[in-house]
């Protein structure tokens, strides 16, 4: 196997099999950012005179038509290379001669594997960024759309107050803003320049690591250079976070779904061909996209927890046990990705019932309306409690269907244009970052 670090004694086999993993998968993604951030090492070792202009013109030329390959979809890591890592250095040794073997100096796989996972997942977030914003927009034409139309409100699963519809998509719409901020949050910790720290104690050479943040677009850097490497699994666990609240979002808002579209309830409905069917029960519309969207949020939200088991009691310095990192969380990123994909579109099909509440079951709905009303008329807030309250028992309770909610963010006063204009606040926090 070709390996960085071979001296020239061969691992067994068995070894190389179970050290090595999954990583030639995995490091696929990784493919394009260990490029950039070799054309950014090489740029920065021409500077320091490690390497010669035309020597640093011959890798640089080499690395874009490797980039070229990883776009284009014909890039692979050979079954006998180890990593990404080995793969560039080998394939420009192969292509360059000797001067590929310069590449290496001052730096480690170490440094390597962060600048790449910090790339990727910077990219990463930016694209679930994207589709946090695309959901936001849909919800907000929704909450617009169907403002009017009155929705049961409810407490322990139980009828409570009115709410409506537009309130709802309203809800998922705000939220969705502070999982944003926890994106933005875990972008700033990612976005931060490990290259330099080498094997995470630096190196003798005279590396300008401020050149090769400019050039890698880092916002800063992590300039002590074990803080850098204590990062690893830092940042992985900052992202696990940022996409677990915004699983829990999706699931939650699956999970009214599943709930309103039930026969029982009948609230909301989406056209059959969104829905799948049962062997026997040909009456049945089942909401599989919505129950794997809950579970699939749920298993995303366990991801935090796995990853900090990962690296209990664990030392400072660099441990193969983060090459599992990568395993765990890549995976994690497209199916969330996937799941606000599948969300948007079954939204972009949902179909609401705006006769709810001429159902008889849902007169209770208004009991709260209407102790309220008696008290704005002069009556004292428990006596009137108490005279609703013995009219619901009695069965003479008669509701006056009218919504007078005004306050700020109430049924009256969704306030959606303000939070729109906070979304817009979050993005531009987000963009000052880049």
């Amino acid at each position: 196997m070709s390996t960085l670090w071979n001296k020239g004694v061969l691992a067994d086999f068995r070894v190389d099999k179970f050290t090595v993993g999954n990583d030639r998968i995995f490091d696929l993604r990784l493919a394009k950012y260990d490029i950039l951030g070799s054309l950014a090492h090489i740029q920065m070792l021409q500077s320091i005179a490690l390497l010669s202009q035309d020597e640093e013109s011959i890798l640089r030329e080499a690395l874009q038509t490797m980039l070229s390959e990883v776009e284009a979809g014909t890039f692979t890591i050979c079954d006998e290379v180890e990593d990404i890592h080995s793969q560039v250095e080998l394939l420009l040794t192969q292509r360059v001669g000797y001067i590929g073997k310069k590449i290496h100096s001052g730096r480690s796989r170490n440094d390597q594997v962060l600048v790449d996972v910090k790339l990727y997942l910077k990219d990463a977030i930016i694209q679930i960024k994207d589709q946090i914003k695309s959901l936001f927009d849909l919800l907000q034409r929704l909450s617009n759309r169907y403002k009017e139309v009155l929705l049961p409100g409810y407490t322990h699963t139980q009828i409570a107050m009115p709410s409506s519809f537009g309130l709802w998509f309203g809800a998922y719409a705000e939220t969705l803003i502070d999982d944003l901020y926890l994106c933005l949050a875990a972008y700033n910790v990612v976005n931060q320049n490990p290259l330099g720290s080498a094997a995470g104690y630096g190196n003798s050479f005279p590396l300008n690591r401020e050149m090769t943040t400019k050039i890698l677009d880092f916002h800063t850097m992590n300039y002590n250079v074990i803080a850098a490497q204590m990062s690893r699994g830092k940042s992985e666990k900052a992202v696990a976070f940022a996409i677990s609240a915004v699983a829990s979002s999706l699931n939650k808002l699956a999970s009214d779904c599943i709930l309103y579209m039930s026969q029982n309830f009948g609230f909301i409905h989406f056209p059959d061909e969104l829905t799948t069917g049962s062997s026997i029960m040909p009456h049945k519309k089942n909401p599989d996209v919505w129950e794997l969207v809950r579970a699939k949020a749920n298993r995303i939200q366990s991801l935090p927890n796995e990853l900090a088991l990962l690296q209990t009691n664990l030392i400072h310095g660099y441990h193969r046990d983060y090459q599992l990192l990568k395993e765990i969380l890549f995976p994690a990123m497209d199916t969330l990705n996937d799941m606000l994909i599948m969300t948007q579109f079954m939204l972009e099909n949902i179909q609401v019932n705006e006769t709810i509440l001429n159902d008889a079951n849902y007169d209770y709905l208004f009991a709260v309306e209407e102790v309220n009303r008696r008290v704005l008329l002069g009556k004292p807030f428990r006596d009137a409690y108490k005279e609703v309250g013995i009219e619901v028992n009695e069965r003479r309770f008669t509701p006056d269907k009218t919504v007078r909610h005004t306050h700020i963010g109430s049924i009256g006063n969704l306030c959606n244009t303000e939070i729109c204009q906070k979304m817009t606040e979050a993005l531009s926090q987000f963009h000052s970052h880049f």
